[in-house]
C-alpha cells in the first residue's frame, strides 16, 4: 500500500480487517507504529491516529513499553469528555474568567521525574491558575510542562490565557493517562477555591506524551459540589 495518498482511515480499515479476520488473534501483539508506517508507506503519526481510534473503540490495548495487543474481547469504554475549561464554563451560561496565580521554571521535583521518567536535572515550568465561572472559583489548575519537550513554553507568560489553550495549539499528544480522585483541599488550592482547608474536592490528574516523550502533567481541582457526567 505504499501510496502517499493513504489516509489514517485507510490504515484503520486494514488494521480492523486484520483483527476481525483473526490475522491478529485476540491477545496477539501487533506490529509497532514504525513497522506499520514502513509497511503502508505513511508517516508514523498516520498509523498512530488509526491505532489510537481502534484503542478508543475497545479493539486494541496499548501499554507504554509493553506494546499493543488485540483485546481478548472488545471493551465498551465510558468516554469522559474534558473540554477546554473556558468552553465548559461558557456552556453552562456563566461568564468565563481567568487568573494566573504563579509561574516558575526550575528543576523537576523527584516525584515528577519518577512519574514522567525524566532524567536528573530535567527542567520544568510550573504554572498555577484559577478558572472562574461568573466570578466564582470553578477550577484550580496546577500544571508542569517538560521544557526539554517544549522549550518555547518558558517564554510564555500565561497571564492572559491558560497553559492548556497554548498546549493544544503547540503540540499534539499520542498518549494520555487520566486519574480521577477525591482529595482534601490544602494550601493554595483551598485558598483559591474559597473552601476550608481539608474540605473534600474532586480532582483530575492528566499526563500526556508525544511519541514516548512526556509533555505535561496537570492536576485540576474543582470547587466543592462539582459533578462530572458521562454517557456511553
Amino acid at each position: 500500500m505504499g501510496d502517499e495518498r493513504i489516509s489514517f482511515r485507510d490504515v484503520k480499515t486494514e488494521l480492523l480487517r486484520r483483527i476481525t479476520s483473526r490475522v491478529w488473534a485476540p491477545g496477539d501483539l501487533v506490529p509497532g507504529e514504525v513497522e506499520l508506517a514502513a509497511e503502508f508507506g505513511v508517516a508514523r503519526a498516520t498509523v498512530n491516529r488509526a491505532m489510537r481510534e481502534l484503542t478508543e473503540e475497545g479493539l486494541l490495548e496499548r501499554r507504554r513499553k509493553a506494546g499493543t495487543r488485540v483485546r481478548p474481547s472488545p471493551l465498551r469504554a465510558a468516554r469522559f469528555e474534558i473540554p477546554l475549561v473556558k468552553a465548559e464554563i461558557e456552556a453552562t451560561g456563566a461568564d468565563y474568567g481567568y487568573r494566573r496565580l504563579s509561574r516558575k521554571a526550575g528543576p523537576a521535583p523527584a516525584w515528577l521525574r519518577r512519574a514522567l521518567a525524566l532524567p536528573d536535572g530535567a527542567r520544568v515550568l510550573r504554572v498555577t491558575c484559577l478558572h472562574l465561572a461568573s466570578g466564582a472559583p470553578y477550577q484550580h489548575e496546577a500544571r508542569w510542562i517538560n521544557l526539554a519537550a517544549l522549550p518555547a513554553a518558558e517564554a510564555e507568560a500565561f497571564d492572559a490565557f491558560g497553559p492548556n489553550e497554548w498546549l493544544i495549539r503547540a503540540v499534539p499528544f499520542s498518549e494520555v493517562e487520566i486519574s480521577f480522585l477525591a482529595v482534601a483541599a490544602e494550601g493554595e488550592v483551598a485558598t483559591a477555591l474559597g473552601c476550608m482547608p481539608g474540605a473534600p474536592v474532586f480532582a483530575v490528574e492528566r499526563t500526556t506524551w508525544w511519541q514516548g516523550q512526556a509533555i505535561t502533567h496537570v492536576r485540576l481541582s474543582f470547587a466543592p459540589g462539582h459533578r462530572m457526567t458521562t454517557r456511553y
